[in-house]
């Protein structure tokens, strides 16, 4: 069956394959082709299905903020939202206008500046080459594959170019809410928005949402059903920057987004969904994987509003 869906998928978007623009402001983004499409489906039974380019290796970006999270929940817990909100932004994923309004604290963990202090706490007690090799670490774990890697042409790239970041992270810093130096937490961000997987990775490394918190069947448990409840939340209002409303009335389920083009997915009960076009809209969301994901809620029926 989700053979067939992902056939009438492909023969949907077909013709919208490579609209967008790539995201040209990261060197490195900006060389990627923006013809590529590749689509894989990891169910919680265990199954994978995959179609079009779902195999080759791209930068995930802000996808990653999810698996960052994840490891941010579990070792500070509830603390964390003193530090960062849990509302939808309603501006664009780099703004810094909202940090001068609410003094410091980020809107939500899956805007830049969320990410960033998301990282602060990861760092806090470590050094960055440690915290970056528990992040992938962790995200090679739960996806069952060691070859996953951080690009590091791209994260140069981004310390490069991430002036916005940077201000972003300063501005925090005076409000007390970096603790760490910056450029060490800006290096952390930096990487792990560089880390380097392909949809079927990706897929993989979701499952635990749509899962209860568990790898593929009953495999072991990453989280709590009711954290990842909350994560899957998260991605539903958050998830999309300032489309998050657009994109859960056109899809209907939660996902999280990264200029490098990849969407990720969670269908609760039922899989992981990861779609990689390059091509951004407006939103700095992939267009053509936004395109895919509608054709897939609709083929399917899956919904969390039933």
């Amino acid at each position: 069956m989700l053979d067939d869906v992902l056939a009438k998928v492909y023969a949907d978007i077909a013709p919208h394959i490579g609209e967008g623009r790539v995201a040209n402001y990261i060197p490195a983004l900006a060389r990627i082709d923006p013809s590529k499409f590749g689509m894989a489906i990891a169910t919680v039974d265990g199954e994978l299905h995959v179609i079009g380019d779902a195999h080759e290796p791209f930068s995930i970006q802000s996808v990653s903020k999810v698996f960052t999270l994840t490891l941010a929940l579990g070792r500070v817990g509830e603390g964390l939202w003193k530090r960062v909100g849990r509302e939808p932004s309603g501006t664009p994923f780099n703004s810094i206008i909202q940090l001068e309004n609410e003094r410091g604290i980020p809107r939500n963990p899956f805007i830049n500046a969320g990410a960033i202090v998301v990282a602060d706490v990861l760092l806090s007690g470590h050094q960055p080459k440690e915290t970056l090799g528990e992040i992938l670490q962790f995200v090679r774990q739960i996806a069952d594959d060691d070859e996953i890697a951080i690009d590091r042409d791209v994260a140069r790239s981004e310390q490069e170019t991430g002036f916005r970041n940077a201000a972003l992270a300063n501005y925090m810093h005076a409000f007390s809410n970096i603790e760490n130096p910056v450029e060490k937490t800006l290096g952390v961000y930096f990487h792990q928005c560089a880390l380097s997987m392909s949809c079927a990775q990706l897929a993989k490394a979701g499952l635990f949402l749509a899962n209860g918190g568990r790898l593929a069947g009953r495999g072991p448990s990453v989280v709590s059903a009711e954290r990842a409840r909350r994560i899957n939340a998260l991605m539903l209002t958050c998830g999309h920057y300032d489309a998050s409303g657009d994109f859960a009335f056109r899809v209907g389920l939660p996902g999280k987004s990264g200029v490098g083009g990849g969407i990720l997915v969670s269908v609760p009960g039922k899989a992981s969904v990861a779609v990689w076009s390059p091509g951004l809209n407006e939103n700095g969301n992939s267009a053509t994987g936004t395109r895919a994901l509608e054709s897939f809620a609709r083929h399917t029926g899956w919904s969390i509003f039933g």
